[in-house]
C-alpha cells in the first residue's frame, strides 16, 4: 500500500464494513490489471545495503525520481518516505528494510503493465546509478543479516516491527529481507469475487512454485528455494495463510469482514500520529476499547481500510483480490505474474476451466501443497503428480485465457508471450532458484557476490 488513508467518516456498523468490500464490483469493460513490484537496493562497491540518509541513500533517489517525474511526496513525521501519481494512478514506497517498490496504475493489458515497468526501472537506473546503487530483483535478501539491514523512518514499521516478534518466528525476516511481485484484480459480483478467489487461494502455492527465487540467506544456500515462502508459514497467522473458511461454497464479503473484525490491529492515524493498536482487535475497537488512546476513541473507515491493508493472507481482499504469493524476481517475472493470473481470472473460459480443474481440491490438500512448495518448487507432489505437470496444465488454461482476450501490442503479438519465463521453468523441470543454486555450486564458486551482477535491473 503507498500511503496509509485518513477517512474521517465513522463506522456505523457491521453492514457497512462487509458493503466497504462490495463497492469493489465492478462491471467486465472496467477490469483493469494493477501490478507492484519490489527491488532492493545496494551499493554496486561491495554489494552493500542502502541506508535511507545521506547524499548517497534512498532519500536521495526519491527526492530525485520526485524531480524527475514531478509526482507528490509521500510524508512521515517531516520525512518523504514515497511518491504518488498526482492523479492516484501508480505510487513508489518503501517497504521495511528500504526495498524499493513500484505500486503500478490500474491498466487494461499487460503490454501496458510491461511498459509500465520497463520506464520505472529506466527511470530509478537514471537516478540511482549515478549515485552508485542498483537493484536486486530476488525474492529474499541473500547476504546481508538483519543486524546489517537498514530500516525505513516509516511510523508503521515503528510499530509493526515491535510486534512481529511477539506473534510469529519470522516476521521482522518477512518485514526486511523479502521481495515480492503483486497482481491486484477486479471482481464483478460477490459470486465473481467468490469464485476467484477460491480458485486463486488454491493454486497460489503453484503460484509460489513457479516464481521461486530465493534460496540464498545470509551469503550462503539455506535449504529453500522459497525462503520469503516459508517465512509466511511463520510471520503472524492470525493475520497469514490460506483462510480455510473462503473456501466454503457460501462464501462472501461478510465472511472476509467477520474474519477480519477478530484480527489484532497496528494502528491507527490521528492528526498525523500513529497509535499503536495491537492490543486490540478491530471488533474490540468498534466496542469503545481505544477509549485510552486516542480522544474519539471510535473507529473510522479510513481505519478499516488500513485494517484491511495490513491482513496478509495469500490472497488479499479489499476493493480488489491481491495475488500475494510469487517472489520477486528478474523483469521478466515483472510481466509474468500478471499474465498468469490475467489469463486464469479475467477470461470467462478460462475461470470455468481453472475452477474445473480445482473443484476437489481441499483445503487440507492445497494446504500441504502449500507447506512443501518452499522447499521442493515445482517438484512438490499433489495426489499422484507433482506441481510440475498441475503447472502445464494451468498455464495451457492462462495461455488460451490470454489468447482469447486478444489483446494486440503494437507489433500484431498477444499477452501470451509473456508467460514464457514461467513455460521455460516447466520445460526445464527447475526453477529460477534451482539454477541460482547450480550456478552457485559450479561457475560462482561458492559466492553469493555474482547474484549481485546476474540478477541485477
Amino acid at each position: 500500500m503507498a500511503r496509509d488513508t485518513t477517512d474521517s467518516q465513522p463506522v456505523s456498523g457491521m453492514d457497512e464494513l462487509a458493503s466497504y468490500l462490495a463497492a469493489g464490483c465492478k462491471p467486465r469493460e472496467q477490469w483493469r490489471i494493477g501490478t507492484e513490484h519490489e527491488k532492493f537496493p545496494f551499493y554496486v562497491d561491495g554489494n552493500a545495503p542502502v541506508p535511507y540518509g545521506g547524499e548517497h541513500g534512498i532519500r536521495s533517489i526519491l527526492e530525485g525520481m520526485q524531480q524527475k517525474l514531478g509526482w507528490d511526496p509521500i510524508m512521515d513525521a517531516g520525512r518523504i518516505i514515497g511518491l504518488v501519481e498526482p492523479t492516484g494512478q501508480g505510487a513508489i514506497s518503501l517497504e521495511p528494510g528500504g526495498q524499493f517498490e513500484l505500486s503500478g496504475a490500474p491498466l487494461e493489458t499487460i503490454h501496458q503493465t510491461c511498459r509500465e515497468g520497463n520506464a520505472h526501472l529506466s527511470q530509478v537506473r537514471e537516478i540511482a546509478e549515478p549515485l552508485g546503487i542498483r537493484f536486486l530483483g530476488l525474492g529474499g535478501s541473500p547476504k546481508w543479516s538483519l543486524a546489517e539491514t537498514p530500516i525505513m523512518p516509516k511510523s508503521r514499521y515503528e510499530i509493526m516491527t515491535r510486534y512481529m516478534p511477539k506473534v510469529g518466528t519470522k516476521g521482522l525476516d518477512m518485514m526486511y529481507r523479502t521481495c515480492t511481485i503483486q497482481v491486484n484484480l477486479d471482481f464483478e459480483s460477490e459470486a465473481d469475487m467468490r469464485r476467484k478467489m477460491q480458485v486463486s487461494l488454491k493454486l497460489q502455492p503453484l503460484a509460489t512454485a513457479l516464481f521461486a527465487n530465493s534460496p540464498f540467506t545470509d551469503g550462503r544456500p539455506n535449504g529453500l528455494q522459497s525462503w520469503r515462502g516459508d517465512i509466511w508459514r511463520d510471520t503472524d497467522n492470525q493475520r497469514s495463510g490460506m483462510l480455510e473458511f473462503c473456501f466454503s461454497s457460501d462464501f462472501g464479503f461478510a465472511d472476509y469482514a467477520e474474519w477480519a473484525l477478530d484480527v489484532p490491529m497496528y494502528f491507527v492515524i490521528r492528526d498525523g500520529h500513529y497509535h499503536d493498536m495491537t492490543h486490540v482487535t478491530f471488533r474490540q475497537f468498534m466496542a469503545g476499547a481505544a477509549r485510552k488512546e486516542i480522544s474519539d476513541g471510535m473507529p473510522t473507515m479510513g481505519d478499516w481500510a488500513n485494517h484491511l491493508s495490513t491482513l496478509f493472507p495469500d490472497v488479499r481482499l479489499k476493493r480488489f483480490l491481491e495475488m500475494r504469493g510469487a517472489d520477486g524476481g528478474p523483469w521478466r517475472r515483472i510481466c509474468a505474474l500478471p499474465a498468469f493470473w490475467v489469463g486464469l481470472l479475467y477470461d470467462a473460459t478460462a475461470l470455468d476451466a481453472a475452477e474445473a480443474f480445482t473443484a476437489d481440491w481441499s483445503y487440507a490438500e492445497v494446504q500441504a501443497m502449500r507447506d512443501a512448495v518452499p522447499e521442493q518448487g515445482i517438484a512438490t507432489p499433489f495426489r499422484n503428480t507433482t506441481l510440475r505437470e498441475i503447472a502445464r496444465e494451468v498455464l495451457a488454461i492462462s495461455r488460451d485465457g490470454l489468447k482469447r482476450r486478444a489483446k494486440l501490442n503494437r507489433d500484431g503479438y498477444d499477452e501470451t508471450t509473456f508467460l514464457n519465463t514461467l513455460n521455460e521453468v516447466v520445460a526445464r523441470g527447475t526453477t529460477s532458484a534451482e539454477e541460482m543454486l547450480s550456478a552457485y555450486h559450479t561457475r560462482w564458486g561458492g559466492s553469493i557476490e555474482p547474484v549481485f551482477l546476474e540478477y541485477a535491473y
